[in-house]
């Protein structure tokens, strides 16, 4: 069995993800397709599907999967790649194996709600229980959006789930300024709150200074940001026109200019008439983005003198082998020798558990 506890103890961690444009190679991906359900398969035999969400959150184990299948070790595609090469891989297996890979790149991400209704339905899983895996695929990116702003724009999301109804994500983000992608990974399992430490590992090449409203460090800042819509409502939007012409310490990365207080003010007042009960409810609402965000966190330290965390998170770092020759180049004989054996291993399993 896998060490679950190096995952409950592990909280972030960083890959060396330079941002890589350009998709694999055909040859490439249809050997991955099948060597990523062959791998999948003989885990979720083995250990069952939850087990595989537990590995899938683990950076290192992803990375090692990544490079497994053939792919860069030192790329952002190997994120995306992995991604399509499990969604497609797994196509038709789902009921089978009790395990759905939703989402995806860019548009395709977008999908990831209808995608977890329709084969939740598959799955028989109740519709509440079909709300909330909505819910978690819907916050998650949320959060990376806009309660840790770092610099990255999601643009790639992957939320796997089991018919028991738990799951795991992984999504990435790019900033093209940095030339560098960055990979979020949670784990329903060990979420203990969606806006506090809910990750279980970030993983990027390119650190600096970013808005992490998910530290504990933050959590009295998160409680003032809906204090200042809820009670403090009328100062806040005097407040609001003031940002412009607020100086932030030079320590921070994010500077409040061409903030659309006209819009603000809209947002700030549809939050206040909805009257969330806390940051989550009030992060989960429509039109709450990271400028509404970073505008009340500013309020919030500038004014009022609460001090959130502007630690990035992410922390180790490791690096594998792969697809564009280095540290060799794919050796297409031995990974289609790989994908039989481990296809032939697979029917024997099966073969055995049949007999009486």
């Amino acid at each position: 069995m896998y060490n679950e506890k190096r995952i409950n103890h592990m909280r972030t961690g960083i890959a060396h993800l330079p941002l890589h444009y350009g998709q694999a190679p055909a040859w490439l991906f249809q050997r991955m397709k099948k060597l990523a359900r062959e791998i999948t398969i003989i885990i979720v035999s083995d250990f069952g599907a939850e087990e595989f969400l537990k590995r899938m959150s683990d950076p290192f184990w992803f990375q090692s999967f990544g490079c497994v299948l053939g792919f860069d070790w030192h790329s952002s595609g190997v994120t995306t790649t992995v991604g399509g090469a499990l969604k497609e891989g797994l196509k038709g297996l789902e009921k089978e194996l009790g395990l759905v890979v939703a989402g995806g790149k860019g548009g395709t991400s977008r999908k990831t709600p209808s995608e977890i209704e329709t084969f939740g339905e598959q799955l028989l899983l109740p519709q509440d229980k079909i709300r909330d895996l909505i819910y978690a695929s819907r916050m998650s990116a949320k959060v990376d959006t806009s309660a840790l702003q770092d610099g990255f724009q999601l643009y790639h999301h992957n939320f796997i789930f089991t018919r028991k109804g738990d799951w795991a994500v992984f999504q990435q983000g790019m900033n093209p300024d940095l030339r560098a992608a960055r990979r979020y990974h949670w784990l329903s399992s060990s979420l203990k709150d969606f806006v506090e430490e809910p990750h279980t590992a970030i993983c990027t090449e390119k650190r600096s200074t970013a808005l992490d409203l998910t530290s504990k460090e933050s959590r009295t800042t998160r409680d003032s940001n809906v204090e200042l819509v809820l009670d403090n409502f009328p100062a806040l939007l005097k407040d609001i026109k003031k940002l412009d012409t607020l100086i932030l310490p030079k320590s921070h990365p994010i500077y409040p200019v061409n903030f659309d207080t006209k819009r603000l003010d809209k947002i700030l007042r549809s939050i206040n008439e909805r009257k969330p009960e806390d940051f989550e409810k009030m992060l989960g609402l429509s039109g709450v983005g990271p400028k509404t965000i970073l505008a009340l966190t500013l309020i919030s330290e500038l004014i009022y003198s609460t001090k959130p965390s502007w630690k990035d998170p992410a922390r180790y770092s490791f690096a594998h082998g792969g697809k564009d020759g280095f540290p060799y180049p794919v050796q297409k004989e031995t990974y289609d020798q790989s994908i039989e054996i481990l296809s032939q291993a697979i029917k024997k399993a099966k073969i055995e558990k049949s007999k009486p």
